[in-house]
């Protein structure tokens, strides 16, 4: 690649990241927390299996619906405090009381009760937690123009993000212990008031401290007013159309698609692997060693993956960097074969840093592709500039597909055999479910790399669409 610097005007000061990191802290520990919780509504709260997974999955289809148009809502404000900010302070305020209120359950209440409690509170914290997370995103898109400084940007705030998956392993423990809490319903409740907490007021800092883009050159924006409102709908519709015939970004969606939901499908394999294979069924010997695994994973992630993921990324170019390190984690998947030793439990931490590349360098180099996109959209389509659509648009895909990842996910514990009210599972059972640990992910790593293969949107070009942009918009 070239050795062009950065311009100073164009790099993003180590406070504002920092300020934008929280948010993506707090964009991982809400959904995290939210997933250990659902698990209590069974143990705690005494909720039948099929309810408890209706309140997982409809919210989602709502949560579906409401991040688009919350994205062109962000992408046509008017505002002095900006387009993003308002939102993203609002909503950190409405995530953090309302996931603490959502959790305000009763095991005492009938099923029926706590069942419609907690649906209609879902669909009111998505709306909350829609307005927080959608903005954000558009505000990372936006907060340099710099193809490197983009990569910076984000594989900072990922860094911080998961700090979040440090933690939430952690939540099984506590909510558990007898010691810190009389009972699991007791613990959910006070634990969702300090993760509801840390997440508002994390979740303010993005408003507080980041720059938007300059106002002054967004032109062509939408009037929101309800008297408007036909018109916006048409036009909300125009806008995602453009999106989706935008071949660059639906490659970006496909890729993230196959190698976060090919992850996804497995996500519980290895716990279930730890705990049968390596440990024979034995939750108290497992201990936390699962909690263990999956905050090293973290660690490995922030502080070794991403690091060298955008060093490569500005050293050889986006697409580059996302076809090795989505390589080297298939090199990863197939070390789990010998890392799960019942011999020595150590080996398991031995395929980490090799396979967390694949989703460690995922969303910080998709995420600063969006952005090169976006200024392709302009180039393309002209004004308003759409980093929220964009953003949501993204993101509505990742959720939809993680659902389907879930309902994959347990067809294929079911295809392998896996009895979840067995003590011990069968020697072909576990082998079974060894080999789709590794051969899932892996086959949809490799199916990303060629939906990658011919990527074309590189520095070059993406400096002259910059360029391009500069003169039409008459910036100096």
């Amino acid at each position: 690649m070239t050795s062009y610097k950065t311009p100073l005007k164009d790099r993003v000061p180590l406070g504002q990241k920092a300020a934008f990191g929280a948010g993506h802290l707090v964009n991982n520990l809400l959904p995290g927390s939210l997933g250990v919780f659902m698990f209590f509504l069974l143990t705690a709260f005494g909720m039948d299996p099929f309810l408890a997974g209706l309140l997982g999955g409809l919210p989602r289809f709502f949560d579906a619906i409401t991040d688009p148009i919350m994205g062109y809502i962000s992408d046509n404000t008017t505002s002095k405090y900006g387009r993003r900010k308002p939102y993203i302070f609002i909503g950190a305020i409405l995530s953090g009381v309302l996931f603490a209120v959502l959790w305000q359950l009763n095991p005492e209440n009938t099923q029926a009760y706590n069942f419609w409690y907690f649906l209609i509170l879902s669909m009111v914290y998505l709306l909350g937690n829609t307005m927080f997370s959608t903005p954000l995103i558009g505000l990372g898109y936006e907060m340099t123009s710099d193809y490197n400084e983009r990569t910076r940007l984000m594989g900072f705030s990922q860094t911080l993000g998961q700090v979040a998956w440090m933690i939430v392993p952690w939540f099984w423990v506590l909510i558990a212990n007898p010691d810190l809490f009389d009972s699991q319903a007791i613990g959910v409740r006070r634990l969702s008031i300090i993760v509801g907490g840390i997440c508002m007021v994390l979740g303010m800092m993005p408003a507080l401290f980041c720059k938007e883009i300059d106002q002054s050159n967004l032109t062509n924006r939408d009037d929101l007013t309800l008297k408007n409102i036909f018109k916006n709908l048409k036009s909300l519709i125009r806008n995602m159309v453009l999106v989706f015939k935008n071949k660059t970004f639906v490659k970006l969606c496909a890729a993230t698609f196959l190698v976060f939901n090919g992850f996804q499908m497995v996500a519980s394999f290895s716990y279930f692997i730890i705990v049968f294979y390596m440990f024979k069924g034995d939750y108290g010997a497992a201990g936390t060693w699962p909690a263990w695994f999956s905050t090293v994973s973290a660690l490995f992630t922030a502080f070794l993956i991403i690091p060298i993921i955008t060093w490569m990324a500005n050293k050889w170019g986006k697409r580059n960097a996302f076809i090795i390190a989505t390589f080297l984690s298939i090199i990863g998947y197939g070390l789990k074969w010998w890392g799960f030793n019942p011999e020595n439990p150590w080996l398991m931490f031995m395929p980490l840093p090799l396979m967390v590349f694949g989703i460690g360098g995922l969303f910080t180099l998709m995420m600063s592709m969006t952005a090169d996109v976006c200024d392709l959209d302009e180039l393309n389509n002209g004004m308003p500039r759409k980093e929220g659509t964009f953003g949501a648009i993204y993101w509505w895909m990742v959720k939809l597909g993680q659902g389907l990842a879930l309902v994959l996910g347990g067809l294929v514990l079911s295809v392998v055999g896996f009895d979840q009210n067995a003590a011990v599972q069968t020697t072909e059972t576990l082998t079974r479910l060894r080999l789709a640990d590794i051969i899932v992910p892996a086959f949809t790593a490799g199916l990303a790399i060629l939906v990658m293969w011919n990527y074309d949107l590189t520095e070059e070009k993406a400096r002259e669409i910059k360029n391009e942009l500069v003169k039409r918009r008459g910036e100096l």
